[in-house]
């Protein structure tokens, strides 16, 4: 009785040895116990029917209501353009607190035997198809594995990996890091990549439409070598570290605010709001997460009208730290002799 007693998806009973229409209805029919031991192999099962949008949009609303699920990220895996809006537009845009990680669709990158450079103007056709939002990563494909469990190799949407980035620069650095480049951004458990931008040529084309390249380079492993979102119009929020340390902020300040909540809005409670939120901005700026940050919570922003209408308005001003996405190095021959610091500022 292990299965009838421990397990919620499957329950064993007698049954007849030959089986009739499977399609009977048995609502009310008694089954006996099972009373001698059993060794079955489980064989020739299916997975059943291919799910419709509407199941997998379905379970994704689980994680819509910020109030009832915290989430930082949401996996897209296979998501085609159907459910890959949804996500963007429906949950991570309506939450505002987590980032969706997506991929291109297979077809664009594993045996794509199109012309040379076709897997890169499909997977911009696929950007193309899916909105601007700096709530949405897109990386460029997929990559190979090894299943274990069913002695295989397959291939899967490398999603999953960039949202594993994310995750390894909250544990070893902090969510305003970049969890791209060869320090952080470390892709594992690769075999090989079925479309493999390694040309600048390639990166450059992605990159500039907000597709994050996944690059293999001999002898470096495989790296997720772009930190952008999905955001078309150039903003701080165009890149994944300041979207992060905004949803950081946002979420712990707000929390935070919540003690602020049926207090008189006067000078004690706006000071006591500054002071605890002041600390946290320090600490995030000695962090490297911040330049600098302004706080104002006074009578210019909460005149007598606002207080009328019971609000209380904190304004917060950032200057969010950016991360390095292209170096610049010059060479300069200096004649032997001459001093350095004559030609420093001249080049």
């Amino acid at each position: 009785n292990v299965l009838n007693n421990q397990s919620n998806f499957v329950w064993w009973a007698a049954h007849n040895s030959g089986n009739g229409n499977a399609g009977n209805k048995v609502a009310g029919t008694t089954y006996t116990g099972n009373t001698n031991p059993q060794t079955l192999s489980l064989v020739n099962g299916r997975d059943g029917s291919t799910p419709p949008n509407a199941d997998y949009i379905n379970g994704f609303n689980e994680f819509r209501d910020v109030e009832d699920v915290d989430i930082s990220l949401l996996l897209g895996a296979e998501a085609n353009q159907t459910i890959a809006t949804h996500l963007i537009q429906n949950i991570a845009e309506n939450r505002k607190d987590c980032i969706v990680c997506l991929s291109p669709r297979r077809a664009d990158v594993v045996n794509n035997n199109g012309y040379d450079g076709s897997e890169v103007d499909d997977i911009l056709a696929w950007r193309d198809l899916l909105p601007s939002s700096s709530y949405a990563v897109l990386d460029s494909g997929y990559k190979l594995i090894y299943d274990k469990y069913n002695d295989i190799n397959r291939y899967v949407p490398l999603n999953g990996d960039v949202a594993g980035s994310i995750v390894r620069t909250d544990l070893v650095r902090d969510p305003w890091y970049s969890p791209a480049g060869h320090n952080r951004g470390q892709i594992k458990n690769v075999l090989k990549l079925p479309f493999n931008p390694s040309s600048k040529a390639a990166r450059d084309l992605l990159y500039k439409k907000g597709v994050n390249p996944v690059v293999s380079f001999p002898g470096q492993g495989t790296v997720l070598f772009g930190d952008k979102t999905m955001l078309a119009k150039p903003s701080a929020f165009d890149r994944i570290n300041v979207r992060r340390l905004f949803i950081i902020l946002e979420k712990a300040i707000g929390e935070a605010s919540k003690f602020t909540l049926f207090e008189f809005n006067d000078a004690w409670t706006r000071a006591q709001f500054k002071n605890m939120v002041e600390p946290f901005l320090r600490d995030i700026k000695g962090r490297r997460g911040i330049y600098d940050f302004k706080v104002v919570v006074d009578e210019t922003n909460n005149t007598p009208a606002v207080i009328a209408r019971s609000e209380f308005v904190g304004d917060i001003y950032i200057k969010p730290a950016r991360a390095i996405n292209y170096i610049q190095l010059n060479f300069v021959a200096v004649s032997t002799g001459v001093d350095f610091t004559t030609v420093v500022g001249s080049v």
